[in-house]
Order: structure tokens, then sequence, then C-alpha cells
């Protein structure tokens, strides 16, 4: 989806302005709190807020002094291919200075306003000033095949040389007349210095399950060669929603770098009149009378015609279709996604930019509810989804199912999502079938991504210091999943292997003697004085740490939100000026006194 910008506000000088701003893009106005009156989301700080939301990949307008934005956003600066616009408008809305992103939209966006605040539009880039157009964004329905060659192409422009223009190409209109630099705009392939291709044509394709990607991939660029056409002027791939997981079309779909849609029969079956070759046998097996012809020619349009009927193979079919006009639209719906996103434990800056993008990229949230609150404004203007503690298996099969209607979900989880929380569960619906109580056909098609976030024993003992610098395990005292018999028989198996031990859920309301039975069983194996680590509410404004020893580790002065850290027979506290850090030793001591040995001989 389309990831709509954000407008900044950091004064009510520029209030009004941000407002008109929003309206014109319709887009949430942030403000800063204390200082703004109005917005749809306040923030405290503006430097981590526009640093936030660059790093999600939200385009950023910030009505305030363009310093502001650049501090914000310098120290994360990396590919300017894939990063967000981000522009300045000064309060009273008189300019506008499009700063990072100029060819990713941000020019076309500072002209809008300009016009629509009566506005100057500072554009710097030497295309857009000097010629009045960038070689290397055109407009949507195109695509430029080699834009390598564009920043060459531009130079000479701007040098005094003359542009030949071949084929429909309005945009490029006002470009200087010569002989110098060959410019193509079809669908056909071409060796001009830049080639530009209308995005006409859908490729339909059907395939046997697990048909070799090579198989497909090879018929569609046999009948593309054969129609005259190149890859680039394909806008999608179409195909029926029973293919939406099959791994060809998907190699396919990043072979071309463009979207994968689907349709369903009864879809499909509709185009049967256009169609050259229906086939009963297609129909008793899928319920159309054509796969790739129907796909393609639903994917271009009810004025589209067939450029290259059905070709096939053993196991593949593919089709083209040429619509009259470049495509703008997306017919057909997406696959569906769900993401698993673990955020970490709270505090923003513990979550990986790419969970931020993810979530950012979403249509809808799941999750607790207070884990969605955790995401701030990056939640903001997004249809969720809350369900309560308890209700993970109804989470999961939600997202799922919802994913399975061709939606882009992101299921919300704290600390890493594959660390006791709702990764597994995932994957244990999807491995069983509807008859089995797992998820229906579409759901399982759906793509899913994992990404990892900070788990919580990993922020107690970043906070601790070391403990698990040598071998640790992590065990849950929640009985409700597991047998209280498996629980104990790992705890004598981690405290026989002294491990540096990590326990979660270890208590609630009703559940309060595991975790003191832990405690006597360890002590069978450990010293009385071994460090334990004691974390709540890590990552928030509330997180308390201190520090036990493990024979007066009491079970009252831990709840849900706590981390239980417990040391090995060799974790040590060293007490610092700053108090005590904990940490386990791996064996460096050896070698330290070893040389500290040689270092006295040597004396």
């Amino acid at each position: 989806m389309a990831i709509k910008p954000v407008v900044l506000c950091l004064n009510r000088a520029g209030e009004a302005t941000a407002h008109r701003i929003a309206k014109l893009l319709e887009a949430p106005v942030h403000g800063r709190e204390g200082r703004v009156d109005q917005a749809d989301v306040f923030f405290a700080n503006a430097l981590d807020h526009t640093r936030l939301l660059f790093q999600a990949g939200t385009p950023v307008v910030g009505v305030c002094a363009s310093g502001i934005l650049i501090r914000a956003v310098a120290p994360v600066l990396a590919d300017k291919t894939a990063e967000p616009p981000v522009l300045s408008v000064s309060d009273d809305g008189a300019v506008v200075v499009p700063l990072l992103g100029g060819h990713r939209g941000a020019n076309r966006m500072a002209a809008l306003i300009a016009k629509a605040l009566d506005a100057t539009a500072a554009v710097t880039t030497a295309g857009d000033v000097a010629l009045g157009v960038a070689l290397d964004e055109p407009p949507l329905g195109y695509r430029l095949t080699n834009g390598e060659n564009a920043k060459d192409v531009m130079a000479k422009l701007l040098s005094g040389a003359g542009a030949t223009v071949e084929g429909d190409a309005p945009w490029l209109a006002d470009l200087p007349k010569g002989d110098d630099v060959t410019i193509a705009c079809s669908v056909a392939p071409s060796d001009a210095d830049l080639v530009f291709h209308p995005q006409q044509l859908t490729l339909g394709v059907g395939c046997a399950r697990d048909c070799a990607p090579e198989e497909l991939h090879d018929l569609v660029m046999e009948s593309l060669a054969e129609a005259n056409v190149a890859p680039a002027a394909l806008k999608a791939i179409y195909t029926l929603d029973l293919k939406a997981d099959e791994p060809a079309v998907h190699a396919l779909s990043r072979a071309f770098d463009i979207p994968v849609r689907v349709f369903d029969a009864a879809a499909l079956e509709a185009e049967t009149p256009r169609l050259e070759n229906p086939s009963e046998v297609v129909f008793a097996e899928v319920g159309t009378h054509g796969v790739s012809e129907a796909a393609a020619l639903a994917g271009a349009g009810e004025d589209a015609t067939l450029l290259s009927p059905k070709r096939k193979t053993k196991n593949a079919t593919c089709a083209v279709a040429l619509a009259p006009q470049p495509i703008t639209e997306l017919r057909g719906r997406a696959r569906g996604k769900l993401s698993i996103i673990g955020i970490g434990p709270g505090q923003h800056t513990w979550r990986t930019p790419e969970a931020s993008h993810l979530v950012n990229e979403a249509e809808e949230l799941v999750g607790y509810g207070l884990y969605i609150d955790l995401l701030g404004p990056l939640a903001y203007g997004k249809q969720r989804s809350d369900f309560p503690l308890g209700g993970e298996e109804d989470r999961c099969r939600y997202a799922l199912e919802r994913a399975g209607e061709g939606r882009n979900v992101a299921l919300i989880c704290s600390g890493d999502a594959g660390i006791y929380a709702m990764g597994a569960l995932v994957f244990e619906l999807l491995d069983r079938s509807a008859e089995e109580l797992g998820v229906t056909d579409a759901a399982r098609r759906v793509e899913v991504v994992s990404t990892p976030g900070v788990s919580a024993l990993q922020g107690a003992a970043a906070r601790a210091g070391a403990p698990l610098g040598h071998d640790f395990c992590a065990i849950s005292l929640s009985d409700l999943l597991t047998p209280r018999e498996d629980i104990v028989k790992r705890l004598h198996a981690a405290a026989e292997g002294d491990f540096v031990i990590a326990f979660y859920n270890p208590v609630s309301m009703r559940r309060r003697t595991l975790l003191a039975e832990a405690r006597d069983i360890l002590l069978q194996h450990r010293p009385a004085d071994t460090p334990v680590m004691l974390a709540s509410s890590l990552g928030r404004p509330e997180e308390h740490v201190r520090y036990r020893r493990l024979d007066a580790l009491e079970v009252d002065e831990v709840d849900m939100l706590t981390v239980v850290l417990i040391g090995s027979s060799h974790s040590k506290l060293a007490q610092l000026g700053e108090g005590p850090r904990m940490y386990t030793p791996r064996g460096y001591a050896r070698k330290i006194d070893g040389d500290l040995a040689k270092t006295g001989t040597d004396q």
C-alpha cells in the first residue's frame, strides 16, 4: 500500500499552514506537545519523532525550519533510492523546500503544495530547474528501464545537447531538440540512450503445483519476445487465487519487479466470451474456462485485447493482454500478507527499523491492545483489532484469515515474536488444515514475514551488563500450556547443566508456587549468593531493575512484567561506581591470569 505522508507542526505559528497542507494531502497532523493546540497525534521530541517516521518509510512534510529536519534524519541517511521524501515548509506557507527524495515524489509534492498555498517551491535539482523535467522520474504508468543512464543524459542536455524522442512521451515534449541523445517510449525493446515503457501490458499465468520457476520464466520470455514487447512494459502478473502461493509465480514477480494480483474463479469465468482458447478441462478442474488468458484480460480491463494468446508447456501457461492506455490502478486483489512483528519491550528506540517499516505499510494491526498502544504514532489512522490477554489463538487465527482476504496485516507482539510469543502459534495454525482446526486454504496461501525484535531476556541482559556472556537458556514457568512436570524436569536439567536461566511468565495472580520451587531446585546446584536480576517494565518509564541473592529471591516482588535472570555458579556482580553490574565470565580469566603470570615471571 502507498504510505501517506505526515505533516509535522512544531508551533502555533505554523499550525494553520500545517492543517491546510494536511487537508490537501489527506494526511494527519503530528504536533509538538504543549506548543500546538490541534493535531491528530502529539509528540514530545521533534528530532526523535521525525527520525522514527523517516526510518519507517513515511514521507515527512515539516512546517518548521529545514535545519530541524536535517538534524533529525542525517544520522540515519543511507540509500537515496529507498528513503522517503522529506520537505520543509515555512510557518507562513510562503516557501516549500524538498530536502530529500526530489525524484521520489518530493518535487511533485512541493509543486502541489506550492500551487495550493500560492508559495514558492524551492526546487534545486538541476533537471527540474533548467529543463522542467526529471528524466529519472516518469509519470505514473510508465517505467524507465535504464535509469543508470539518466544522469549522463541529463548532463548532456544541460550542456546544450538536443534529444530525439521516439514514441508518445508528452512529458518530454519541451526537451531541446537534436540528434545528440535518443529517447524511446514504447512497449517494444529499444537500445536508445533512455528507454521508457508505457505499462499497458498485463501478464496472465497458470501453472501446475510446484512448477519449476525456470519453466514458467522461460515460457514467459519466449512469449514476450515473439510479441516484441519488453518485460518492463508489464504492469502486473495476474493469476487464479488458488495459485496465490505458487513459488514459480513469485519468482517471476521478483525477476520482473512487478506485483502479483489474483482473481477468484468466478471473476475469471466472466472473461470466457473474450478467450481465444477456452478449455472444458480447465473448467472442470478449477471452475473457469481459462486461467492465463482470462487473468490477463481481467487485469487489463474491459477495453483490453489479447496481444499474445495462451502459450503452454507441460506445467505452465501464459498470455499477454494490451490495454489502450498505461495502467495506473491494479485490478484484482493482493495475495495477502501477515507480518509477525516483535516490537521489543516497549520503547521505540529498541524497535528495529524493519519492524517499524512493516507496521507502517500494514493496513490493519492485530494484537493485545497494550502492545498496539506502544507503537504510538505509527498506529494512528490504521484499522486495529485489539484482543485481550488469553485470546492468543483467536488473535492469530483472525490475523491469518484477514490476510487471506488480501489484506496486509501486522500481528503485533512484545519482545521477539518468535520467543514465547505468537510466531509459533501462527505456524502451528498454518500447519493444520481447516478440518484439523487450523485455518482456511485462503489463509494458508498468504505471505508470512517474521521480523526479529529485542527480546525481554536481551533487554534485561543489556541493563544488567553481560549475564548471558556464556551458555544460557530460557524457561517459561507458565503451566497453562505446558504440563507442570515438564517444567520441573527442565528446571532440574538447567540447574544440573549450570546454565544462566531467564524465567519468562514467572508468576501470575493464581500461579505463585513454581518460582519458589525453581529457586529451591537451583539452590541444590549453585551457591546461595548466586546473583539474580529482577527487571520489570523494561524500556518503559517505570522500568525497575534490582539484584538479589538466589537464597533471598522472594516471589512477592515478582509479577508478570518482570524478567528473572538467574546467574550460573560462575556469574558475578562487578561493584562499580554506578552500582553493581552482572556478568558471566566465558573463560578469558585463564588467559588473563596466564598473561599476568608471564608478566610476573618476566619481572
